[in-house]
């Protein structure tokens, strides 16, 4: 299936009911080629497309047809209340992992101090910032190029986020501690079917996948913990559906207290965590 080579001289509710996607996606990406609001679309909807509008169109409806997730297409991935932006070097926000989120403030103390490790497009830390300006957080990741996009979305939303290059806990200094130390990291199995099907096959591979049995780097993040944890601090992480029994047993085997994992929407065990005792 291919994009309709134009729509020069269609209307924009023509164009709507027409285009080859979803109807919410034809909107996104009208919108997003002609610049205008959802409102805008609805009020001007018997404009009509120019041939530039309309190439442009084409161009972006290829793209999706081809795959793209509209996420990298319109640069922008709604995240817990605020727009992120997104490119290809970092995963695409997604609504379970607000779950994360809620925990991590949940246990937060007031002025108290978080870590987020794995940031990517850095919206664990910036929503925790925006949303908690009086706690201190710290985001690191090992792709300066990710760090990059994380620190646009900081300045974007004005959140105070302290942003490190660093493979897991290697950067960070001896004795530095936090109330909470949050995580998304790569969870998926090498070899995982999913990796080559849906938006994923456009994502970074590092950041969905450790190329092993996919609890090696909770594991590296579980171990290092204690090092980096104040007194009754929580580690929460986020996991694959079908992992959480066994991330509770490697936090009860590093010797962690209230070992316990969550269900998102869906029901689904999603994140895992305990308390330093």
């Amino acid at each position: 299936m291919t994009a309709p080579s134009h729509y020069a001289g269609c209307t924009l509710a023509t164009v709507l009911k027409t285009a080859p996607l979803e109807p919410l996606e034809n909107r996104i990406l009208l919108c997003h080629a002609l610049r205008l609001t959802r409102v805008q679309l609805i009020t001007q909807s018997e404009r009509r497309l120019d041939v530039a509008e309309a190439d442009a169109l084409a161009a972006l409806l290829a793209r999706r047809l081809q795959g793209e997730p509209i996420a990298y297409i319109v640069g922008l991935r709604e995240f817990y209340g605020l727009d992120f932006r997104v490119t290809p070097d970092v995963l695409i926000p997604r609504p379970d992992t607000e779950l994360l989120v809620e925990l991590a403030m949940e246990r937060l103390p007031q002025q108290g101090s978080l870590l987020d490790m794995g940031t990517g497009s850095g919206a664990i830390a910036v929503a925790i910032a925006h949303t908690r300006p009086d706690a201190s957080v710290t985001a690191l990741d090992a792709s300066a190029a990710a760090l990059e996009v994380a620190r646009g979305n900081a300045l974007a939303h004005r959140a105070s986020v302290t942003l490190l290059l660093s493979d897991w806990y290697q950067a960070l200094s001896a004795g530095q501690t936090f109330d909470v130390i949050a995580s998304n990291p790569p969870y998926i199995v090498a070899g995982d079917h999913h990796l080559s099907q849906g938006d994923l096959r456009f994502e970074p591979v590092d950041a969905l996948t450790d190329h092993a049995d996919g609890l090696s780097d909770l594991r590296s993040i579980i171990d290092g913990a204690p090092a980096h944890l104040k007194r009754s601090g929580w580690l929460l992480m986020e996991h694959g559906y079908d992992q959480a029994a066994a991330v509770r047993a490697l936090l009860a085997g590093s010797g962690f207290a209230e070992v316990q994992s969550w269900r998102d929407l869906a029901g689904i065990e999603r994140v895992s965590g305990a308390r330093l005792p």
